[in-house]
């Protein structure tokens, strides 16, 4: 199967199930089928419960035998994704890669991240330090503020 089937098909399936899975809204860009972006929502029972958070995805022309780049777009505070780029450490997305994922179980992925931070892998140092020095209060409240900050829907 092509790279832009492979694609097609995924986006057929997000179409079909939209209402499936409601932590993730998944959309591809109508110019490009490399470029999708989501909308997760944060996990319950975790500071970033009620925000919403977007995804850039950009999917490179050898997937699925390559990972798509995801990054967050919206601030979060989390150990394993960089403050600034978005960029998330997940090893799914790097070493621990293949082909059998899809776009919507990488969304999935990075809610379990959300959920169930890996202090001893920060690309937010900060935030990786308060978790490794035992500091949950701390994490959880920086986490929290950056979520009302960042990422809580609009009531407007």
């Amino acid at each position: 199967m092509s790279n832009r089937a492979r694609l097609f098909k995924e986006y057929r399936e997000v179409q079909k199930d939209r209402n499936a899975d409601s932590d993730i809204q998944l959309v591809c860009d109508d110019t490009n089928i490399h470029r999708w972006t989501a909308h997760i929502k944060g996990p319950a029972e975790t500071p970033y419960h009620e925000g919403v958070f977007q995804l850039a995805i950009s999917v490179p022309d050898n997937y699925p035998l390559l990972p798509p780049l995801v990054r967050f777009v919206t601030k979060i505070f989390h150990p394993n994704v960089h403050f600034k780029t978005g960029e998330i450490c997940l090893d799914i997305l790097k070493t621990a890669w293949s082909p059998a994922w899809t776009l919507q179980s990488v969304c999935r992925a990075v809610i379990a991240l959300m959920a169930h931070p890996e202090a001893d892998s920060p690309l937010n140092c900060d935030c990786g330090n308060l978790l490794r020095s035992g500091d949950v209060r701390g994490y959880r409240s920086m986490a929290r503020m950056y979520t009302r900050l960042a990422a809580l829907p609009s009531s407007s």
